[in-house]
């Protein structure tokens, strides 16, 4: 799961070394969604153990990503306030404690609450992580092909927590998922301090507009909430509540002298077609990952292991997406990049569409599984430059913060919109529409 180094390995003058220092970042970000991954094919086993219903499986599967996704417009302007690398150690320390936890929970409540607790670690961890890199790789050119390496961390991380969700769910106990996130964040935080550059001096600190961050966070929970409540019912309610929430919050930011997201931020088509790839990317793979686990373990009746298998061949084209997205975000610009990438991840979702109760692995899934995570590589890469350029270094943790609450929000607005369109292929077929049309609109955005 450690990140391919994209930038040079030299030392500058009493600096870090850029290359191991980038590894490191990267392979954090990518255990933040290994987390969120951790405990998604043994659910399952857990609910027996603790003898739980439906909806509180439910509400156990989504705690990480609801406070992870609520908190991370708070922890990118906390990152502007304090410094990445302090924001860092402070969110590596509450992951890893709370990881170290989690196996010695003895009940439903006290992982719950770890959960909710380690996606509020992660909210600290993902922008600052990002500001981090930014004075890692102070040049454009280098950090604009960092982030294009970027882009693809969060979807191999997620790959990664559900192949060895599976193999962990066989062979030992669900337990064991969170030794990788122990261990990553134990050796970042003794490495972070050799590897990475202090934070600078400030002359300036933006306030923190709690009632804007109370808003934000309040009204992003309730949402997702009631959200990822639409199966088991008693949905509206927290769903309306939280859609108040976040007009009241859009309205304060109208208004507040420093506010937690400058309304000014979002506007420019290249940044909007940005986080709006970066939501149809994350939302798309995860709606596939699901329905896909469920075919096969449901319908095929293959074993944890075996559905887990099943996605290599999805994992290994993640990779090559990944591994050719940078020089292609160098030579044909970020724009292009996301554009051929959504028109890929289109071509994909449609050759998954005809998913019926009857449709085997070879060959009705496996051509949808290599195309689709390409494309989804490739526009994951574009849509971070994108989503990122000309951000001011004093707002990379906003910058950061905004992207991954749009890659946060992804599977679960996304994957609860599909849902609903009804079965499994119908969903799979609405998502290739949506990343058609998405990427038609991207090739009418301002192309500087």
């Amino acid at each position: 799961m450690a990140a391919t180094a994209i930038a040079p390995t030299s030392t500058t003058a009493g600096g870090p070394r850029t290359g191991p220092g980038f590894a490191l970042l990267g392979t954090v970000q990518a255990t933040l969604i290994f987390t969120l991954m951790a405990i998604s094919v043994p659910l399952p086993d857990i609910g027996r153990e603790f003898g739980l219903d439906h909806a509180r499986l439910v509400l156990l599967n989504a705690a990480y990503g609801l406070s992870f996704a609520a908190l991370l417009l708070l922890g990118g302007r906390l990152t502007d306030r304090l410094g990445g690398r302090r924001v860092l150690t402070a969110g590596l320390v509450l992951l890893g404690l709370t990881a170290a936890a989690a196996p010695l929970a003895p009940d439903y409540a006290a992982l719950l609450s770890l959960r909710f607790l380690q996606g509020a670690g992660a909210a600290l961890v993902a922008p600052a992580g990002m500001a981090v890199l930014r004075a890692l790789l102070p040049g454009p050119q280098a950090y604009g092909r960092a982030m294009a390496t970027w882009g693809g961390l969060s979807v191999l991380g997620a790959t990664t927590g559900n192949l060895a969700s599976g193999a962990v769910a066989s062979w030992l106990s669900w337990r064991w998922m969170f030794a990788v996130p122990v261990l990553v964040t134990a050796a970042a935080l003794v490495l972070a301090p050799r590897l990475l550059p202090a934070d600078p001096p400030r002359r300036e600190r933006p306030s923190l507009d709690l009632p804007g961050a109370v808003l934000a966070t309040a009204g992003t929970v309730l949402v997702s909430y009631g959200l990822v409540r639409t199966e088991t019912g008693g949905w509206a309610a927290p769903f309306a509540v939280g859609a108040l929430l976040l007009i009241g919050f859009v309205l304060r930011e109208r208004s507040a002298a420093q506010p937690l997201l400058p309304l000014d931020f979002l506007r420019g088509g290249r940044r909007l077609l940005g986080l709006a790839a970066t939501l149809l990317a994350a939302g798309g793979t995860a709606t596939v990952f699901l329905l896909l686990t469920l075919h096969l373990q449901q319908e095929l009746h293959w074993t944890p292991l075996a559905t887990s298998g099943a996605f290599l061949p999805y994992a290994a084209a993640l990779l090559v997406g990944g591994r050719v997205a940078g020089p292609l975000v160098g030579r044909f610009g970020p724009r292009r990049v996301v554009v051929a990438g959504l028109a890929t991840g289109a071509a994909g979702l449609a050759a998954l569409a005809h998913l019926g109760p009857h449709t085997g692995y070879l060959p009705g899934l496996l051509p949808g599984l290599v195309v689709l995570p390409f494309g989804a590589a490739l526009a994951f890469a574009g849509a971070a430059v994108l989503a990122t350029d000309g951000v001011a270094p004093e707002q990379t943790g906003l910058a950061g913060g905004v992207l991954n609450t749009a890659m946060e929000l992804g599977p679960t607005v996304l994957l609860t919109a599909l849902l609903t369109v009804g079965g499994s292929g119908a969903a799979l077929a609405a998502a290739a529409v949506l990343f058609a049309l998405t990427a038609l609109a991207g090739t009418r955005v301002d192309r500087g």
